[in-house]
């Protein structure tokens, strides 16, 4: 049926004085006989009313309803679905530890069920103990899982042999004994290394040995070393099949990456690729069409996590060094964090001391923020535990003892990324902290932090 543009206005202005008449109508039903505290508010948008018993649609919202039919455009008072997804019921800041696989390989190889489960239970219990909340632990070290999976083989870490069940499931135990204790836990990931050198065996069932022996490109060899190739799509959709294999199986808090993506600046590790990519066209330079290379993949995980569940979190603990980022590794940081669709936050290892000669750790700190002001992407700021005690010899001579006598460095680099807006902090490493035997300057620290933490 066809109406004109009259006869049209003239119903929209009926639905209008409706909808008003019973505003009213319900605001004087609702202050019968009451006092003024009955009509609690207008919202701060104007779209609805608030009574005792309920919210009612306002005058204004009816009409930038008709507003958005004409148009096709939602008005500014309208909340956008990016928005809402980013918000979340938890504004805490993140306490995190970097459980790594060396961590992981003490507890676990060769051990029983029960005996995992007794180290994981301690661990944790020192981790809560110290006002730490979030675990990334990583599952998956060198195209192998620390879980059963119908992708990868079991890593060498759960019996010293790649492809050996363990007869349990490592990752369940830690997520179950994470969540006892109220501590979040996020699946650490490396997505393209597969190994670093030959001293270890692949396993006849790691997709990467299939992917080489195949020699179509989606595996490099390099400077001893096997990589998943970025530029190949076959190995940036396994990889993503990984991460869905684990958000589907586990009730995992987050997805988190280190800083291994391109291993070299050598020319000749996809060049096959690259010229491919020019003669079909491509305008982009090397650089440009590694890390795009690099964006795809990050793309790509990221819409695999949010498809499945928005609530879990996709985030890269970079190199604190944006030069060697971009150049080096070939990730585009500032693209990351200005642009939606590619990770929830940022935890650069800004691995310095307040005296570093080239990269102190304020001016780090503060470079990674003004890139991160241009979007919602929330930053962590990832700390040098291990160098409580050490000599830094790549600081300088004005930072290299830094970390053997200060005091407090770790509480006193927390308290300055919170001071200009950071979201959390993560330590590397977890037996840098914990082991049996720590040096007094490290007890120090980590009662100089837990007293920090507990006073917030």
């Amino acid at each position: 049926m066809k109406y004109s543009k009259k006869r049209n206005g003239k119903f929209i202005f009926v639905i209008i004085a409706i909808f008003v008449a019973l505003g009213v109508w319900r605001y004087f039903q609702m202050n019968e006989g009451k006092d003024n505290n009955t009509f609690n508010s207008i919202s701060g948008n104007a779209s609805v009313i608030k009574y005792a018993d309920g919210e009612y649609p306002s005058a204004e919202s009816v009409l930038n309803f008709e507003s958005f039919q004409e148009n096709g455009e939602k008005t500014e008072n309208t909340q956008s679905e990016t928005e809402t997804e980013q918000q979340t019921d938890d504004d805490t800041q993140v306490k995190a530890v970097w459980l790594s696989y060396l961590d992981i390989e003490d507890m676990l190889c060769q051990k029983s069920k029960e005996e995992f489960e007794n180290n994981v239970s301690a661990a944790f219990d020192k981790i809560a103990e110290m006002g730490l909340n979030t675990v990334f632990a990583q599952v998956r070290p060198f195209s192998d899982a620390l879980y059963p999976s119908e992708i990868f083989p079991f890593s060498y870490i759960c019996t010293g042999t790649q492809g050996e069940d363990p007869g349990f499931d490592p990752l369940l135990i830690m997520v179950n004994e994470a969540h006892e204790r109220n501590l979040k836990i996020e699946a650490w990931v490396n997505p393209f290394r597969v190994q670093l050198d030959s001293s270890k065996t692949l396993s006849d069932d790691n997709p990467a040995k299939a992917m080489l022996e195949e020699g179509a490109g989606d595996v490099k060899e390099y400077n001893g070393g096997i990589y998943y190739n970025p530029a190949s799509q076959k190995a940036r959709q396994l990889i993503a099949d990984g991460i869905s294999e684990i958000i589907e199986n586990y009730d995992v808090d987050g997805i988190h990456f280190d800083d291994y993506f391109y291993p070299t600046k050598d020319e000749a590790f996809d060049a096959q690729e690259y010229e491919q990519y020019v003669k079909d066209g491509g305008e982009l330079s090397l650089g440009d069409f590694r890390r795009e290379n690099i964006n795809k993949l990050v793309s790509l995980v990221y819409e695999t996590i949010k498809a499945h569940d928005k609530t879990i979190l996709l985030g890269i603990s970079p190199q604190g060094n944006l030069k060697n980022n971009y150049d080096g590794q070939f990730i585009d940081i500032e693209k990351w964090l200005s642009e939606d669709g590619y990770i929830d936050y940022l935890c650069p290892q800004i691995y310095y001391g307040f005296n570093n000669s080239s990269l102190p750790y304020e001016q780090t700190v503060l470079s990674f923020k003004e890139l991160a002001e241009k979007g919602n992407v929330k930053l962590y700021t990832g700390l040098a535990a291990y160098k409580i005690g050490q000599e830094d010899k790549w600081a300088g001579t004005s930072g290299k003892d830094e970390w053997k006598t200060a005091e407090n460095i770790l509480s006193r680099q927390v308290s300055y990324a919170e001071s200009e807006g950071y979201d959390g902090f993560a330590l590397f490493r977890y037996e840098s902290l914990f082991s049996d035997g720590i040096s007094q300057q490290m007890q120090s620290e980590k009662e100089s932090l837990k007293n920090f933490i507990s006073a917030q």
